[in-house]
């Protein structure tokens, strides 16, 4: 069995484990309220905290140059290239 599949087995089973033990907390103890209130919590908080980060990426990050102004810097590198080229082929004559 390779390392890769040991730990999809062990992932697997602990998974498993940790479902039963949730729904022996959750249906047969006292303590099923705080485990609801977790569970809502930390699912705001993950849900929440993705949203915050993707806020923040967008409003740190410098906005992309316009299409136009790309366009405008390839035409000027294409002029240059075709002039060395005309150059080139003029001192090879």
């Amino acid at each position: 069995m390779s390392r890769d599949q040991l730990i999809g087995a062990a992932l697997a089973v602990i998974s498993i484990l940790v479902i039963i033990v949730y729904g022996w907390i959750l249906f047969f103890t006292e303590w099923s309220m705080l485990l609801l209130q977790l569970s809502a919590f930390i699912a705001v908080l993950g849900v929440f905290g993705i949203l915050a980060w993707i806020g923040y990426t967008l409003a740190t990050t410098p906005p992309p140059k316009p299409i136009e102004e790309i366009e405008k810097e390839i035409e000027e590198e294409l002029k240059k290239l075709e002039a060395e080229q005309k150059q080139e082929s003029t001192e090879k004559q």
